[in-house]
């Protein structure tokens, strides 16, 4: 599911703040490369289902080798992981856990003002 209006789509952030900043609120930097990174969050429910709050990036100036790159947030999403190692963004989402991952991206939106 992708979290429309987070306020998140294309505020920048040099990669150095970025990961600081999401990692004070329970994100990692999972997959990346060269130009792009994507940031996780997990995320449970009471009942143990897991889902993971990600957020996409895009290197606008210099490399992710650089903590002096600036990255510019791309799209936020939800989905709930799969076995052994996926994301379904189809099922509907707890709104429990709704209201985690919006509470987290209003807490991230203002960290990066």
């Amino acid at each position: 599911m992708i979290i429309q209006n987070s306020g998140l789509e294309g505020v920048q952030s040099d990669l150095a703040h970025l990961d600081e900043s999401t990692e004070k609120l329970g994100f990692f930097r999972g997959q990346w490369e060269y130009y792009r990174a994507t940031y996780d969050c997990k995320l449970e429910d009471q009942s143990g289902e897991v889902y993971y709050l990600r957020m996409n990036t895009r290197a606008v100036e210099g490399r992710l080798e650089s903590p002096h790159a600036i990255l510019a947030v791309e799209a936020v999403y939800i989905g709930r992981a799969t076995f052994p190692h996926g994301l379904e963004y189809e099922s509907p989402v707890p709104q429990p856990i709704l209201k985690i991952a919006n509470d987290r991206l209003a807490q991230l939106k203002q960290m990066l003002q």
